[in-house]
């Protein structure tokens, strides 16, 4: 594999799929003994958590856990 004149390289898929590497994940350089590692940069603002803040208090319905989970469990009517 070669780096571009942009310093730019191509993490295989294997490899993100493995250690979980999206888009916009954040990720972190070390220098190692004639190496240079690559970590997933672990932060409280995960990608995950961005979704649920961006999605909380954006319900428009006030049901509790109980009616929501009755509606999912509810027979299909015919």
């Amino acid at each position: 594999m070669k780096v571009t004149s942009k310093g730019q390289v191509t993490i295989p898929i294997a490899l993100r799929e493995q250690f979980g590497i999206f888009p916009d994940t954040e990720v972190e350089f070390f220098p190692g003994d004639n190496q240079i590692i690559l970590r997933k940069k672990s932060t409280a603002n995960s990608r995950g958590k961005k979704l649920i803040e961006a999605m909380r208090g954006t319900a428009t319905l006030k049901m509790t856990t109980d009616e929501i989970m009755a509606l999912t469990r509810a027979e299909p009517e015919q």
